[in-house]
């Protein structure tokens, strides 16, 4: 099957990778535990979690080309 190319408009790309950040910084913020424990109910297995979700949206985030690649790979700085 051939690949299917998908094509956003700027705006929509940079609505998209800011709505995932927001996204991956609630789901790091102050209630990470109730949201982990919920998000493991949803899911019905332990196969999956809220470290393998922020992965993927920061991964997401980083491929829209709106992220320097720190919420994926970390920061050099110190």
């Amino acid at each position: 099957m051939p690949a299917l190319e998908v094509h956003l408009k700027l705006i929509d790309a940079t609505e998209l990778a800011e709505m995932l950040t927001f996204i991956n910084q609630w789901l790091a913020g102050p209630d990470h535990d109730q949201l982990a424990g919920s998000f493991t109910r949803f899911m019905g297995s332990d196969g999956y979690d809220l470290n393998g979700l922020r992965t993927d949206l920061a991964r997401f985030t980083f491929l829209l080309g709106h992220d320097d690649g720190e919420q994926l790979f970390g920061s050099d700085e110190k």
